[in-house]
Parts: C-alpha cells; structure tokens; sequence
C-alpha cells in the first residue's frame, strides 16, 4: 500500500487500522541531540484522544504512547525513532452490518475498489483513528520548530452557520468546541443539543498559524510552501478546502487591496498569508481548512452492497457529530512536519545565504 510516508528529510511513516492490535510510525531523519521524552509527545496526543466531552466520539482510549528506538538518555540520536499506541476499546461488533455494505460518504466503495479487499471495522485504515501517529510524528516536530522560534496553533472559526466574530487562539483550548470566541459556546451547546437529537453532523472551518517562519523557506514553481502545505492538510480525514491568506475572498477583491504594501517595518497587510511566491515572508503563515460533516451518522437510510444490490443501512458505533472539535492537534502536527521538512531542504541548498530577518 503507498501513499503512507510523508515528508522528504523529514519522513514520517505510519501504520496500523482503527480495530487493529496498535498504531504505529516511524520517524526518520530527526535532527540528533534534541531531548524528547514520552510525555512531549503524550501532550499532544492527550488534545486529540477521543471521549474527553460529550459532544465527541465516546470511544475510551487513552492513546498512550510508546517510543521504541531513536532515543537513548533524553535525546534523539539521529536514528528512526519508532511509536506505538495500543488500541484497548475496539468494538468491531459494531459494525457486522456494514461488513458487504457501503457506507455512504466514507471510503468502503473506493478502497474495495482499489484493492479487492478491505477492513470494515471502523474503516480500517482510512479511519480518523490513524492520525493519532501524525500527532505524534507532529508532537517531535513541533518541539524541534519551538527551538527556532516556530509556532503552530489552531482553532475552530466555524461550525455550521456561527462563525467567530473575534479570533483568540489561546481560548479554544478552554471550551469543548475548540473555538476560538467564548462569546459564542452558549450557541454552539444549544445547536450540538438539537444536532445530536437529530443524529445528524456538522462540518468545520479552523484556522491553522504558523508564527515565527523565517522568510526564505519554501521553493518556487513546482514545490511552492503554499502548495507542500496544501498536500500536508488535503491529505487529513474529512478535509475538503485549503485556503492560505485571504483565500477564496482574493475572488472579490482588486489588487490594490490584496496586495501587501511593504514599509521599513515589514508588511502594512497579510493577504498572502505570509507566503509569496511559494517562499515564506516572514509574516504569519495563516491557513482555512475545512472539513467536511462527519459522514458516519445513525439516521437510516440505503446504499448498495458487494453484489450492487440496492440495501438498507443504518450505521452503529461511536461517531464524532462533528469532526473539527478533534481536528486541531491532527493540523497543527502536518503543519509542522511539512513546515520542519522545508526548513530542513531549505538548509540543505541554500546554507551559505546570509538573510536579514
């Protein structure tokens, strides 16, 4: 199966399947001497694990995590550094009744497709419960970014119709929305009540900033920071549109006002969102994703089977009503291996360039 390493220095490579025995990843090419102990990473991993509100998915793992080489005495000594988490609250039972089903809006269809073969409990590989191993491929990443001044946070601007007036993404990890304005949390309980009594799903917009990105990194034409950053959000669960900057709103405006207007201070504006020319500014990387409603939802409905057979379905399990409650720490962690990959080719070519910044 391809399509499970990400990253060209940098590489992170994952395995296992949302009802299998753990969860893996191999990280190769970390930088040697950087002190790393499992509770780095067990802190990240800890914002993502499921059941931690009711408004989550109740399944109970406590997504404890293990390195198993790579690091010797605190610190990483430049080898592949290997991760597991074990999986403890499997119910496959849940889902016999989709085993010659497929699912609507999920992966059953393509996957049975491709291969000829497919795990049905819980989605098997193309379940959201692989992304816990990029949580903690991000997890040494983001600790390796911190000691050059880089920064990732993330935060929900957007749940259905109620958008955040004000933006504070220190405030989203104090509410069970992850969302990024407090004045808004008595409405979001109010819709999550009648959204869960409908059992039905919502789809997410966050907000993910990179601060403190040297300007330099990036490359032009083919591997442009925007599009590597593109690839790295596109290629998580559920998301379906990447926006950098002023996004899909540059559709409406003139170039008078996209453009940044630069001053001996540095950018009057952002509209670039920190990135021209595929190569960084400086300024704040600020990236829109957005993601689509849950597809897992228990109302009744029909689909078709192994045979094209036209069948009823109703999907049992636990399910997030909506998917970016969790999704911060998941984009915060492929921002910061695409981010810390780029620095490091950056490093690679161009080492002998004396940049102001």
């Amino acid at each position: 199966m391809s399509g499970n390493t990400f990253g060209t220095i940098f590489k992170l490579t994952t395995f296992g399947e949302s009802h299998g025995v753990a969860l893996g990843a191999i990280v190769d090419g970390c930088p040697p001497n950087i002190p790393l102990v499992v509770e780095d990473i067990q802190e990240e991993l800890d914002r993502r694990k499921p059941g931690q509100s009711r408004y989550v998915t109740q399944r109970k793992e406590d997504d404890s995590v293990e390195i198993l080489s790579g690091v010797f005495e605190g610190k990483t000594t430049g080898t592949p550094i290997g991760l597991v988490i074990k999986n403890k609250d499997q119910k496959s039972k849940d889902y016999e009744n989709v085993k010659d089903k497929f699912r609507p809006g999920h992966a059953d269809y393509t996957y049975q497709q491709k291969y000829g073969i497919r795990d049905y409990r819980g989605g098997g590989r193309a379940s959201a419960r692989e992304t816990a191993m990029r949580v903690a491929g991000g997890a040494i990443a983001k600790k390796i970014l911190a000691t050059l001044g880089v920064n990732i946070s993330a935060g929900v601007v957007q749940i259905g119709d109620i958008r955040a007036d004000k933006v504070s993404l220190a405030d989203s990890a104090n509410n069970d929305f992850s969302f990024v304005d407090m004045d808004k949390i008595d409405e979001l309980e109010t819709f999550f009540q009648a959204l869960i009594k409908d059992q039905d799903s919502v789809g997410a917009k966050i907000l993910v900033r990179i601060n403190g990105l040297m300007p330099g990194v990036g490359s032009p034409v083919f591997s442009k920071l925007d599009a590597e950053l593109a690839k790295a959000m596109m290629g998580v669960n559920a998301v379906k549109a990447v926006e950098i900057g002023a996004g899909a709103n540059v559709v409406s405006m003139r170039g008078s006002g996209n453009r940044d207007l630069m001053v001996k201070a540095g950018f009057l504006s952002n509209n670039s969102g920190g990135i021209l020319g595929g190569i960084s500014n400086g300024e704040d990387i600020d990236i829109y994703v957005s993601l689509k409603p849950t597809s897992s939802i228990s109302q009744k409905t029909t689909t078709v089977n192994k045979d094209n057979e036209e069948v009823d379905l109703q999907v049992k399990g636990r399910h997030d009503p909506c998917v970016g409650l969790r999704a911060a720490p998941i984009l915060e962690a492929m921002a910061a291996l695409c981010i810390l990959d780029q620095v490091l080719l950056d490093k690679g070519q161009c080492f002998n360039v004396d940049r102001d910044s």
